[in-house]
């Protein structure tokens, strides 16, 4: 028997044993009982009806930055690391959104050099950003901004300067990210990792 069908039982016991009371004991406070039993019997046999569904965080696709040849492709690996192991999107918009918990995307690389943009993903308590888009004072958003180099995101360095360029491209700009300074980011962070390894196996 499955773990839904055992609920399911133990809920049709419940609103039984309610009725039960009900039916046949005469003491009010009882049958106070019996029919707040019943009730939450059913509840939970609605709430086991609805079809359950596994909810899974999004899949981690790994990106190889060697394949990279132009600015172009690096953009279009920074769209995917956006809109997945990133969890950019979550968050963001793309344009004017009112269910937004974060700032609005849109032409974000032509106002910001690359650079801030870094920091602002790496350190992003250095600089709070208030919504002034309204009238009044300005109000914080939601949501807080994760550093998105460590756990739980922990995207690397060519990665980060990924997402930059797609920033850079979806905003009309040219990108100025060059590939051969993030192949150059991922080498050094393999001599790192590397040497760190070496450095725990001592």
């Amino acid at each position: 028997m499955s773990e839904v069908a055992l609920l399911q039982l133990i809920g049709l016991s419940v609103v039984g044993l309610g009725i039960v009371i009900l039916l046949f004991i005469k003491a009010m406070f009882v049958r106070v009982l019996g029919f707040v039993a019943m009730v939450l019997g059913s509840f939970s046999l609605v709430a086991l009806s609805v079809p359950q569904m596994a909810s899974l965080p999004p899949a981690i696709e790994s990106f190889d930055i060697a394949s990279v040849k132009t600015p172009d492709d690096l953009a279009s690996i920074g769209q995917k690391i956006f809109f997945s192991k990133g969890q950019c999107a979550l968050c963001h918009s793309i344009g004017p959104s009112e269910s937004a918990r974060c700032p609005d995307l849109a032409g974000v690389g032509a106002k910001l050099a690359p650079e801030f943009i870094y920091e602002s993903l790496t350190d992003p308590q250095s600089y709070i950003y208030l919504d002034f888009r309204h009238e009044g004072l300005p109000e914080e958003y939601p949501a807080r901004m994760p550093y998105i180099n460590k756990n739980p995101i922990a995207l690397s360095k060519p990665e980060i300067f990924s997402v930059i360029a797609f920033l850079q491209k979806m905003s009309g700009e040219p990108i100025s990210i060059k590939v051969e300074d993030v192949m150059d980011m991922g080498q050094e962070e393999k001599s790192v990792k590397m040497a760190s390894l070496k450095d725990g196996a001592l």
